[in-house]
């Protein structure tokens, strides 16, 4: 698999699909949950830049404008917080600079967005 080519964008969707899952389901889960619910279909190391490079690109995708970031629902097993990549895209491109700004929020927002029935 190689950014960008069918196969990647095959597991991006894919990763939107399991995200939005998790979050109408009110939970997080770790970088190796999301890479062992992909596989055997799409191949994603959970420690490596693929998985970086599709966290970023589902955001990309699904949180346009101010829509909360898809990926705040993937933390790390030990620490139970998402990466430094995550907060670093957060602040590049999504412009959460606000002082008061949490990914815990972002994670509830996340949970609230699609908790929601979707309009017709």
């Amino acid at each position: 698999m190689k950014h960008g080519d069918a196969d990647y964008l095959a597991a991006r969707d894919a990763t939107v699909e399991i995200l939005r899952g998790w979050a109408r389901e009110g939970r997080t889960g770790t970088y190796k949950t999301l890479s062992e619910t992909l596989a055997p279909e799409h191949r994603v190391h959970y420690h490596g830049l693929m998985m970086s490079l599709l966290l970023a690109d589902v955001c990309r995708q699904d949180s346009t404008g101010a829509a909360p970031m898809l990926s705040a629902l993937v933390v790390n097993g030990a620490s139970r917080k998402p990466s430094g990549q995550f907060f670093e895209l957060a602040v590049t491109e999504f412009h959460r600079r606000d002082p008061d700004w949490t990914w815990e929020r972002e994670r509830d927002a996340v949970f609230e967005r699609y908790s929601r029935p979707a309009s017709l």
